[in-house]
């Protein structure tokens, strides 16, 4: 059996992740988990400038899920350098970061800094966060600047490049095809999707900033859809997220056509979910005689 994966010029050990944003710089976790287990470790979000983050509260549950507005926080690529790069370079795992920006040259400027300064496993241009003003799905929403951003950052390293798509949009799959004509080798689907909770008795917003971004199991069934809509549309690998708790879970994204997967809002309730995930499709596979992820696809009648 293998369930090794390929992103471009890096080869994954397993196909189960870590999302960013639910799993911070991997150190959080060290105590609870073997992070070396790990098919990759996406980090949380690196803008070229530090962020704070959005007004407090930042998450609230939901039914069957969970609302965040975290807003990118996070400690900036110089500080990124110098305090998190040390831990995650001595990782055995793929080390992916997660590359977010305002506009275009952020991106650019971010991964051309993180390529001479800190040389991880690759980059994940997240150009579907829906709890920023600027950038996030100003850009995600548009193929156009989806194929020129990705293209841009393509020629600054030959790196595995990931683009992390938003459902929120009319056909994900213009994007999609937009992110592999700029040169992405894999794309990643999906983000959060837009949602609000109002107080009934102040009758306003619970987060501050109105709405959030929605996950945990109450988006699974989305996210299969459009793995399964993205893998025909594409050519490159697809990286199925969205309400992933359970071994099957897991397995629905791998028959849809994902070849890996990352697994976030569980991480929060079960810091163990992703071995558990991982020794699941292990024994699934063995079950049902699937030596490969390419077998899973091809297992899949729908």
């Amino acid at each position: 059996m293998d369930l090794s994966v390929r992103l471009g010029t890096e080869t994954l050990p397993n196909p189960v992740g870590v999302a960013s944003g639910t799993f911070g710089y991997g150190s959080e976790y060290e105590e609870l988990i073997d992070i070396d287990a790990l098919g990759a470790l996406y980090t949380k979000a690196v803008t070229w400038e530090p962020r704070p983050g959005n007004e407090i509260p930042r998450i609230i549950e939901t039914t069957a899920g969970m609302l965040n507005s975290i807003g990118l926080a996070n400690v900036g690529s110089r500080a990124f350098v110098g305090e998190k790069y040390p831990y995650l370079s001595r990782r055995r795992c793929a080390v992916i970061v997660n590359v977010a920006g305002n506009e275009e040259p952020d991106y650019a400027e971010t991964v051309t800094y993180l390529e001479e300064h800190a040389p991880l496993s690759g980059y994940e241009l997240n150009v579907s966060c829906p709890n920023v003003k600027c950038g996030g799905l100003a850009i995600g929403t548009s193929p156009r600047l989806v194929e020129s951003l990705t293209r841009r950052v393509r020629a600054q390293t030959e790196r595995p490049l990931v683009v992390k798509l938003t459902p929120n949009v009319t056909d994900i799959t213009e994007v999609a095809r937009a992110a592999e004509a700029g040169g992405a080798d894999a794309v990643s689907c999906i983000n959060t999707l837009v949602g609000m909770v109002i107080d009934t008795e102040t009758q306003k917003p619970v987060l501050p900033g109105g709405s959030g971004g929605l996950s945990g199991p109450a988006v699974l069934p989305v996210g299969v859809a459009i793995v399964h809509r993205v893998a025909r549309a594409v050519s490159i690998p697809v990286v199925g997220i969205g309400g992933i708790f359970e071994p099957e879970d897991a397995i629905q994204y791998l028959l849809a056509g994902a070849s890996a997967v990352q697994i976030g809002t569980a991480n929060f309730v079960d810091p163990t979910v992703t071995t558990r995930v991982r020794e699941g499709i292990e024994a699934y596979a063995a079950r049902h005689a699937l030596a490969s992820i390419p077998e899973f696809h091809e297992a899949f009648r729908g």
